[in-house]
């Protein structure tokens, strides 16, 4: 048996995050196809609607691409500082982006007891990485080193545009089912003479049903691997997996919520910002937009 490494960790997460990718975008054309055929559609047609919807996603991620870092930092209230605002901050991100092989992200705070931080932007030249006034607080030297370069992390792994491209399919789903469940419900006599046969109209139903929670376990799926990414990827970054591991810890015992935690960002977050109880089960553990800290510390220990 194998002993757990950095490099083998780092590999393993990559390709599981990717085929994740894979199978979401499959589940995208299978849930627009099926629609197309409930409402009867056909062949070509079918197809045409399936086509139809990738580009508007294309568009809509073109959207995403451009501006999600923006309302990222807006939603978050962070504040940008330059160097003379928090040197010793400024000193370690600029140390750290130069040992990663990284242009100097933007540097943000945000006014917020609770410990936390997150990376956003479409590339490393358009990124920033936002830190709490909590975190900074509570962080020695080392620990605050293993955070920032997780955050690091997201940014050179091409999380953070990753992300922003998975939220915007996630949402695509929803709207392909909301759509059909409308033409389905409110068609009337339309929907009664073009819809696809029995058989497919029901699996049609159910699958406009479950569908976007589906797309939503997928996304947190994701989230949850890339920061098993971050985390190795920032061990690898600093060369002592235990800053960040009791950085983690310290983050973990912090109970109160962040004042401007925000469902559309938490996923962007080094820790869930909800503060929600752990997780009493596998099941509950599939909403969770972080893996349980108690994992993640374990997998930096075993590195």
């Amino acid at each position: 048996m194998s002993v757990p490494t950095i490099y083998n960790q780092i590999s393993a997460n990559r390709n599981k995050s990717w085929l994740i990718m894979f199978l979401f975008t499959a589940f995208i054309l299978m849930v627009g196809y099926v629609f197309a055929l409930a409402l009867g559609y056909q062949g070509p047609g079918a197809l045409g609607i399936v086509g139809f919807a990738l580009v508007f996603a294309g568009l809509m991620n073109l959207v995403s691409y451009y501006f999600s870092d923006q309302v990222v930092i807006a939603l978050s209230g962070a504040k940008q500082i330059k160097e003379g605002d928090a040197q010793e901050l400024y000193h370690l991100v600029e140390n750290l982006s130069i040992g990663a092989g990284l242009p100097m992200p933007k540097v943000y705070i945000i006014e917020d007891d609770a410990p936390n931080a997150f990376a956003t932007g479409r590339d490393p030249k358009h990124a920033a990485l936002a830190v709490t006034t909590g975190l900074l607080a509570i962080m020695d030297k080392l620990e605050l080193e293993g955070v920032v370069a997780h955050e690091l992390s997201h940014i050179k792994n091409y999380d953070t545009r990753l992300m922003a491209v998975v939220v915007v399919l996630v949402g695509l789903v929803a709207i392909l089912a909301d759509i059909f469940l409308r033409i389905t419900w409110f068609g009337g006599r339309d929907r009664e003479e073009n819809k696809g046969s029995g058989i497919i109209f029901v699996a049609a139903i159910i699958l406009a049903i479950l569908a976007p929670i589906v797309a939503q376990l997928i996304k947190l799926a994701i989230s949850r691997r890339r920061e098993f990414l971050a985390d190795a990827s920032g061990a690898l970054l600093t060369r002592y997996p235990e800053g960040l591991a009791n950085a983690l810890l310290k983050i973990g015992s912090y109970n109160k919520p962040m004042a401007n935690a925000s469902t559309a960002t938490a996923h962007l977050y080094i820790s869930n910002p909800f503060k929600d109880k752990k997780a009493a089960s596998w099941f509950v553990n599939l909403f969770n937009t972080h893996p349980p800290i108690e994992e993640r510390v374990a997998a930096l220990r075993a590195m």
